[in-house]
């Protein structure tokens, strides 16, 4: 499955090259240090949450999506690698919540909760934190479940959401920031679907699957 899974996500990737949709469309913290795109004194956790995000842009974070063995608790994949998940989790560990350890402990006592996509029978603390279907599992569960729309409003600062990517295929996630697209419609989204973890305005790219707040 994993191998079907990196297979999929290699052929969207050079096909979204060759019909140049751009994967990302800015790369901030490069032109500009990124402390100057951070809130000077983010009010509330969800704020926070949107500094760390963009804290952690770097498009220059390989895309990673092979198996990795880590440590436990506060593992994490190389510095320089990684997938979408891995900007969710990076992100909330600036505010000292551990995904790893979190979704772990909740699927440990609760498994038959958890999708079994993967064919697992039992927990596996290097790689379950890792996948979207089990963030959104985890999110229902512990954080709160938002409604999904089309309305640019809806989606606040430190919202995570979760797509499909080609309509029900490949998950994917991000954090939703308070930084606003060029027209000041929709807030930006930090996210890694292969060239980094990037800022872009892509709220509506996709079919939205998920909306989440968690704060532990």
């Amino acid at each position: 499955m994993r191998l079907i899974y990196i297979a999929f996500l290699s052929i969207f990737l050079l096909n979204c090259k060759k019909e140049n949709k751009p994967i990302f469309t800015e790369k901030i913290g490069i032109e500009k240090p990124k402390e100057v795109y951070l809130l000077d004194n983010p009010t509330d956790f969800y704020q926070k949450l949107s500094n760390a995000a963009v804290s952690i842009i770097d498009p220059e974070i390989v895309y990673t999506p092979s198996y990795v063995a880590i440590k436990y608790p506060n593992g994490d994949v190389p510095a320089k690698t990684g997938v979408c998940s891995d900007v969710v989790i990076r992100a909330y560990r600036k505010l000292g919540i551990d995904l790893q350890k979190e979704v772990h402990e909740d699927m440990k006592s609760n498994f038959s909760m958890y999708p079994k996509t993967w064919g697992l029978k039992s927990t596996d603390k290097n790689i379950d934190h890792r996948r979207v279907p089990n963030l959104e599992t985890f999110f229902k569960r512990k954080g709160k479940s938002l409604p999904i729309t089309q309305n640019a409003n809806d989606y606040q600062v430190g919202d995570i959401v979760t797509w499909r990517l080609s309509g029900d295929g490949i998950p994917h996630i991000g954090i939703v920031t308070h930084l606003k697209s060029i027209d000041g419609k929709r807030n930006k989204i930090v996210h890694n679907i292969g060239s980094g973890q990037v800022l872009e305005d892509c709220l509506f790219n996709w079919k939205i699957v998920g909306h989440y707040r968690y704060e532990k």
